[in-house]
């Protein structure tokens, strides 16, 4: 088991530096050309294997932030790159069966996460808000879901802009687990949170960039 451990480590180890300087580089250079799709393919197999791999090293040894690092890696970016499928969604395009899968993950994690958060903080544990805001976050993007896969979104390029949100989320995710894994001098709560207040401005200014609002 073991070895089993020091092999899902490494591999989760290796996929998140690849993460971050694939992540890093995307979001600092032009949006759409061949080479950011390029990056953006190492960033997406290199987050899907920081969130599998980071299952598997919960499970064999039980460690929250593992667990909430795998999910919210893997709705971050599957469902961001599922979006790039969904150009049409305000002209009536029906979301596949794998879109209302990611969703309802999201949903049940969600409410899992907020419930949890509460335990804790009424057990007197201050780390009980990271699962609130968390979860909150979560339960967030799956209303956007619920909204955007039923064409009510009043941006004519919601895919562009939720692909772009989502990704950016994952980075954050990625970042989150770096700095939680080597903090010696913030308190836990802080560095978990930190990445999410410093890029939260990035996600709202491309957002405001690159938004196409319907006609009235």
């Amino acid at each position: 088991m073991n070895i089993l451990f020091k092999v899902f480590l490494i591999l989760h180890i290796i996929a998140g530096t690849l993460g971050l300087i694939s992540g890093t580089i995307n979001i600092i250079y032009k949006k759409g050309g061949r080479t950011h799709r390029t990056i953006g393919n190492v960033f997406l197999y290199s987050m899907l294997t920081v969130s599998i791999s980071a299952f598997f090293l919960s499970i064999i040894h039980p460690n929250y932030f593992l667990f909430i690092v795998g999910v919210f890696t893997l709705y971050l970016v599957a469902s961001g790159t599922r979006y790039l499928h969904l150009k049409q969604l305000i002209k009536g395009q029906k979301a596949k069966l794998i879109d209302w899968i990611l969703t309802y993950f999201m949903l049940f994690f969600g409410i899992a996460f907020i419930g949890f958060g509460i335990y804790h903080l009424i057990s007197g544990t201050v780390f009980g808000v990271v699962f609130i805001v968390f979860g909150g976050l979560g339960l967030k993007m799956v209303k956007k879901d619920f909204e955007n896969f039923r064409g009510r979104s009043n941006l004519v390029n919601v895919w562009m802009i939720v692909h772009i949100q989502r990704m950016i989320g994952a980075y954050i995710a990625a970042l989150t687990a770096f700095l939680v894994v080597n903090n010696k001098i913030l308190p836990g709560y802080i560095a978990w949170l930190l990445p999410t207040l410093l890029f939260l401005p990035v996600i709202i200014k491309y957002s405001k960039k690159y938004q196409v609002k319907r006609s009235k």
